[in-house]
């Protein structure tokens, strides 16, 4: 099943709670929440506080990214705010399996993250006790980005691992998805949509998701 979830960092600023009920209508399942710190990427976004403020307003799954560099740090305040599933860099300072392990310790779903230039093969060992991967298809930091295409190798590389595993593990792809690229990123075995620029340029928002899903 392919799941869409709408990136709240390209959503009206001003009144992100009915952004996110708006969403909802529409049929999203999930909600995409970009948090960045300014120094893992060179961008800062928003966190826990605003996250906490548009929980009300969305009942679906809180997909939360965080874009820092201490992600082990934070690990209580995002699940505090509302938190469902909480993906962070392999590339960050935190140790990977102490974040996991801490993720997974306070009842919440664990997604790890790669850049463009990290190779699949990062992901690889942390495969039995992840519930996401996610394929950066830009760099982090800022939505509106170029769709790199040449990450696809690395989507079907680690969908291939992720079906011998037997595990049941969520492939999402984030950045210049649309309606385009979507087809290509599901060919490739991702099974999570992110969506920023292109849902939220859209003035009906549920026929802007239903592009980007198969249409059988």
């Amino acid at each position: 099943m392919i799941k869409i979830s709408p990136s709240i960092l390209s959503a009206d600023f001003s009144d992100l709670g009915a952004e996110a009920r708006k969403m909802q209508q529409a049929g999203a399942p999930w909600l995409h929440i970009d948090v960045m710190d300014g120094h893992f990427v060179p961008n800062i976004s928003f966190g826990a506080p605003v996250m906490k403020c548009i929980r009300k307003d969305f009942d679906g799954v809180f997909d939360v990214h965080l874009m820092i560099s201490e992600p082990l740090r934070y690990i209580d305040n995002f699940v505090k705010a509302g938190a469902d599933m909480i993906t962070f860099h392999l590339e960050s300072d935190s140790d990977a399996n102490a974040t996991i392990d801490a993720i997974r310790a306070k009842g919440v779903k664990v997604g790890i993250s790669v850049k463009p230039k990290t190779p699949a093969e990062a992901v690889k060992p942390y495969l039995d006790k992840v519930d996401m991967v996610l394929v950066m298809t830009v760099e982090p930091g800022f939505g509106g980005q170029r769709f790199m295409a040449d990450m696809m190798p690395k989507v079907s590389q680690i969908r291939e691992w992720i079906n011998e595993s037997g595990r049941e593990i969520d492939l999402q792809v984030d950045g210049g998805v649309n309606a385009d690229t979507a087809k290509v990123c599901i060919e490739a075995g991702a099974n999570v949509l992110v969506a920023g620029s292109y849902l939220f340029s859209k003035d009906d928002y549920a026929a802007a998701i239903k592009t980007l899903l198969p249409n059988d």
